[in-house]
């Protein structure tokens, strides 16, 4: 370093002081503008020079999180409220769960603990309350359900309360009798009723085709005794319905008025025995929704029963007082009508499907209606209450009677079963596995009931004996379905009615 540089001093410029009186805005708006100026003119100079580029108008868009991120945080989410549901460790609770979301409750090589943790994540999917919100939608739609096949009752008309209490008044009497009846039998000794017994089943062994006729040119539908054995009346699918001598099958006459098929023909409980020929000797149904009532000297119509019309009646039914008939309507519902006032008294529903088939028991207190919805149920006439539902069919119930004895109720159906009902203990008593095709008729033997006779489509019909419910006898000969049987009052010739056109006297040969 020379001297010269060793030699420099420096002097320190003294500045002046400037104090500054009011606002500082209008200084800093002119220092902010040339700032500004200076700015500008950097930029120009700066394009001009090449060394800053700006592009026309395209932009880039920054993402704040990539999709990959975005997953991850959701992934994390998941487990999160995973680990904090609950989830039951019992095995059998979990596969409950698990059926209610309409999954599988097990995978292949899946354990309890695998399963359990399957169920964790897909509540966590879905929501850890969508099962018990599934749960309780199915009981509000089970409650609902419930409702809807609860029995209902409203006011009737005055005419029904009459009704009822002349039923009562008429079956209280017969069902003292019935009961008197039953105490003498008791005291019969147990080795003479067995001997009667056994007597009835070889007559019953013996049948054998004793007539056969050609009834009509379409299947024959329906068959019926009279009240005195003597004639038999027999429905077609033609319309007409024929009256025929027992045994000789010979035609008495026969009954135009209908003009579609015909379900069934019924006699009156007192025609042909003391009843006046002219009178109501007879009802008939169709498929067209008509009821005639007929009598025994005139091929044509006495009266007709409207009401039911466009509905189908399948079956109809005399009280046994011969004063009320009952039909059965396909608008899901069984109607009472009261001959002597010439009104309908009651039009019962209850059933969900068409009521096919109706009955009366011997005493006149009950009804007892089989529907297409396999369920039957028995009707107290007298108070117009349900008192015993019959669940036990798979399929349709096409054929219903009451047991002489008053307790006993048969159902044949097309599941190919005959029933038997106790209406003592309200439940089913037996199953008989009766055909091979759908049981068509159901009767029991009038007066005793010691036996059941049922028709079905398998070609047949058979026998069998109270109370084992044994096979006695097959009435086989009918080359098509046997639609229709019945068993003469006088309990000497069965007649069964068939798809192909004909109808045939069964007898025993003794």
């Amino acid at each position: 370093m020379s001297d010269d540089e060793n030699n420099t001093s420096y002097v320190r410029k003294k500045t002046e002081s400037v104090l500054h009186y009011g606002s500082l805005e209008e200084r800093e708006k002119q220092r902010m503008a040339n700032a500004g100026a200076q700015s500008n003119a950097a930029i120009k100079a700066g394009i001009a020079a090449g060394n800053i580029n700006i592009s026309g108008g395209e932009t880039m868009e920054i993402e704040e999180e990539s999709a990959s991120q975005a997953e991850r945080l959701a992934e994390f989410e998941k487990r999160k409220r995973a680990r904090q549901i609950q989830v039951s460790t019992d095995d059998a609770e979990v596969k409950a769960n698990l059926r209610q979301l309409a999954e599988p409750i097990c995978l292949f090589g899946e354990g309890p603990a695998d399963r359990r943790e399957r169920l964790r994540k897909l509540l966590a999917e879905i929501g850890e309350d969508t099962v018990k919100r599934k749960i309780q939608e199915d009981a509000v739609i089970e409650k609902k359900r419930e409702e809807e096949n609860v029995t209902w009752y409203h006011e009737g008309p005055d005419s029904l309360k009459q009704a009822r209490l002349w039923l009562a008044q008429y079956s209280l009497p017969r069902a003292s009798r019935r009961l008197q009846n039953a105490r003498e039998d008791k005291t019969v000794p147990t080795a003479l009723r067995n001997a009667r017994r056994q007597d009835l089943q070889k007559k019953l062994r013996s049948l054998s085709n004793e007539c056969s006729q050609i009834g009509d040119n379409r299947p024959i539908s329906f068959c019926q005794f009279s009240p005195n054995s003597k004639m038999l009346v027999t429905a077609s699918w033609s319309g007409l319905c024929k009256l025929w001598t027992v045994p000789g099958c010979q035609p008495i006459r026969t009954l135009r008025g209908h003009s579609c098929n015909v379900g069934a023909i019924v006699f009156h409980p007192q025609a042909t025995l003391g009843m006046d020929d002219a009178a109501c000797c007879m009802a008939s149904c169709a498929q067209d929704g008509s009821v005639k009532l007929w009598s025994l000297d005139s091929d044509e119509p006495i009266a007709d029963i409207e009401g039911h019309e466009p509905y189908r009646v399948s079956r109809l039914a005399y009280h046994p007082s011969g004063r009320f008939l009952g039909t059965c309507c396909f608008d899901n519902s069984w109607r009472l009508w009261d001959l002597e006032a010439q009104e309908e008294v009651l039009h019962q529903e209850g059933h969900s499907k068409p009521v096919y088939d109706i009955a009366f028991q011997t005493d006149g207190a009950l009804a007892a209606t089989g529907g297409l919805d396999s369920f039957g149920r028995v009707w107290d006439l007298r108070t117009g209450r349900c008192i015993m539902f019959m669940d036990g069919h798979l399929k349709s119930i096409l054929g219903i009677d009451f047991s002489p004895n008053g307790f006993l109720l048969a159902t044949g159906s097309e599941d190919n079963t005959c029933k038997i009902w106790d209406l003592r203990q309200r439940q089913l008593l037996y199953t008989i596995p009766a055909h091979t095709n759908l049981v068509s008729k159901v009767k029991f033997q009038p007066g005793n009931g010691d036996y059941l006779l049922t028709a079905s489509y398998d070609n047949t019909a058979k026998v069998w004996a109270y109370p084992l419910w044994s096979p006695l006898k097959t009435l086989a000969g009918h080359e098509g379905k046997v639609m229709g049987v019945d068993i003469s009052p006088d309990l000497h010739y069965i007649a069964s009615a068939s798809y192909d056109r004909t109808f045939k006297l069964w007898a025993p040969d003794l």
